[in-house]
Parts: C-alpha cells; sequence; structure tokens
C-alpha cells in the first residue's frame, strides 16, 4: 500500500462515496458519486475549463445549439456557479480565474483550456498522465492549491420522459501526486439543458435542503 502524507487531518482521513469511505491510500473504486467537501473545507482547489461537450442532435434548446466555444462557455461557467453554491466552504478557483493565473505566468503554464484535461473523462485512467501532470502541478503551484476538480465531459440528451439528461464525467485530481482521488459519472434531469447540468453537479455536493 502506498502511503501518502498530508498536512491536515481531515485531508489524510477520506473522501467518501455517499454509501461508503474509501481511504486516501488505497486504490479508489473507478467511479463514485458524492464528495465529502468536508475534506477539503478552506482549501484551494480548482475547476478546470470544461472542454468536451457533447449533444443529442434531438435537442434544439438556443442554449446549446450555438457555436462550440459558447457552449462550452456556458455550460463551464453553469459548472462554476453549481460548485460555488453547492459547496462554499471551498475555495473554488473557476476558470477566470486560472486564466488569470496563466497569463500572469507569461507562459509557464499552458492556457488552460488547452491542457488536455478531457483525456480524464475514461474511467480506466487512475494516474494523470504526462503533460496535463505536469501542466497541472505548476499551475496549481501556481495557484496555491493541491487539488484541482476536472470536468473532463458533458453530454446531453434526451431520457425516456422526455426531460434533458446531462451526464458530467468529472475527477478530483491531486497535483502533488498525479493520482485520480475522486471519480464520478454524475447524471442530472430537468426542463432544459442549464437545469440538467445545474442537476448533475448537484447529485455529488451536499446542496443545503429546503
Amino acid at each position: 500500500m502506498i502511503r501518502l502524507h498530508f498536512r491536515s487531518a481531515a485531508l489524510a482521513a477520506v473522501l467518501l462515496t455517499s454509501s461508503a469511505a474509501v481511504s486516501w491510500g488505497q486504490e479508489t473504486p473507478a467511479t463514485q458519486t458524492g464528495l465529502l467537501t468536508e475534506a477539503l473545507a478552506g482549501q484551494t482547489v480548482a475547476s478546470l475549463p470544461l472542454t468536451m461537450v457533447a449533444r443529442d442532435t434531438a435537442i434544439h434548446d438556443g442554449s446549446v445549439a450555438r457555436d462550440r466555444k459558447q457552449v462550452l462557455a456556458w455550460a463551464d461557467s453553469l459548472i462554476g456557479e453549481a460548485l460555488l453554491a453547492g459547496a462554499p466552504e471551498i475555495n473554488w478557483l473557476l476558470s477566470p480565474d486560472l486564466r488569470r493565473i496563466a497569463r500572469r505566468s507569461a507562459g509557464f503554464v499552458p492556457e488552460p483550456d488547452r491542457m488536455g484535461q478531457a483525456v480524464m473523462r475514461s474511467s480506466e485512467i487512475k494516474t494523470v498522465p504526462d503533460p496535463l501532470r505536469s501542466s497541472l502541478r505548476t499551475l496549481m503551484a501556481l495557484a496555491g492549491g493541491r487539488f484541482a476538480f476536472i470536468p473532463a465531459s458533458l453530454s446531453l440528451g434526451v431520457d425516456e420522459d422526455g426531460a434533458i439528461r446531462a451526464t458530467l464525467e468529472a475527477v478530483l485530481a491531486d497535483s502533488r501526486l498525479g493520482r485520480v482521488s475522486w471519480r464520478t459519472t454524475a447524471i442530472g434531469s430537468g426542463a432544459d439543458p442549464g437545469a440538467a447540468i445545474t442537476a448533475a453537479v448537484a447529485s455529488f455536493l451536499p446542496y443545503p435542503q429546503p
């Protein structure tokens, strides 16, 4: 077993699924659901830009029937807003923050939108591959944090009831060790693509109950 050393007891303990605990020092399951945000409370966690969106052509909503770059920016902003709302105890660095950090580094780190993070959509990947690994390590050193949330891919479809279904493949990566600490295939449904994306993120965050 690999022994991992962390600066705080909370981080040394666990990230959890909604039903089972997983030790940081053990192999993580291929897919998990809930993220134990208490283990990351007060920590700086970067959320990399979304770079891959696929949609069913049966969806004609104006929010997704646009230029690819516009759709990516729109979906990424929804993910960021959902992270801020659902886990405010974490110091999230969203895509605009990361782009500013990259610009200030004068070429020392690649643009956050061009680091190749969509590769992490594969459930077979347990270790972040290079060059993404080295780019992520450098970016997080500049950002002042250790962990990065990577929304690797988003797909939008229509379920059997006619509602929009969003499927988000995402991981939490340890930039120092290059390991996938947590992975989820999050699914949410809604009357429109925006609602479905928000519901997908809500499925793994401790949203306040009404």
